[in-house]
């Protein structure tokens, strides 16, 4: 049974950063990456550029922007660590896959779905499977409808995430607390 670690932050608070660190503790060159950030616009590609460019040779990348879980679970041929990063993006790949004007109630259900996905692989894969997102919990209310349902479904995924997870990190300012 694989162990699940979830590396949790706000936004630039070091997540990635210590989550590529136990990746590279436990699965060394053999790490499966699985981005789920779609490159739409020329900001965003040079970003996936950068995290390439910086990223151990070694590692192979699959990019999963939906299924991320199911997906990354069948592609572990040689793989000693997995690292997602990030829940955030694909639960917002995966409200925006329902299309504009989708009743919450779905929203919430494709989210759980992705998080379940995540688990469900992590416990099969015999593996570590490290899984980054953001805490959305300490900012302020969102002021759109949409806002709202994506930091609640995000939130809850985050919930069952950490319920599941062997070992949770939250990261403060570059620095790791361990909460679980």
């Amino acid at each position: 049974m694989g162990r699940l670690i979830l590396v949790l932050g706000g936004a630039r608070s070091g997540k990635s950063t210590r989550a590529e660190a136990l990746a590279r503790e436990l699965g060394g060159e053999a790490v499966l990456y699985v981005a789920t950030a779609e490159a739409l616009d020329e900001e965003m590609r040079a970003r996936v550029r950068a995290h390439r460019a910086a990223r151990p040779a070694g590692w192979r990348t699959l990019e999963a922007p939906l299924s991320a879980g199911d997906r990354a679970g069948r592609d572990l041929g040689g793989v000693r660590a997995v690292l997602l990063d990030c829940m955030t993006l694909l639960a917002s790949n995966a409200m925006l896959a329902l299309g504009e004007g989708a009743p919450p109630e779905r929203a919430e259900a494709a989210v759980r779905g992705e998080a379940e996905g995540l688990i469900a692989a992590a416990r099969q894969s015999g593996v570590p499977w490290i899984v980054v997102s953001n805490e959305v919990g300490l900012g302020v209310v969102p002021p759109t409808p949409l806002g709202r349902v994506y930091r609640d479904a995000l939130a809850r995924a985050n919930q069952r995430l950490a319920a599941e997870a062997d070992e949770v990190i939250f990261m403060v300012a570059g620095l790791p607390l361990k909460v679980k």
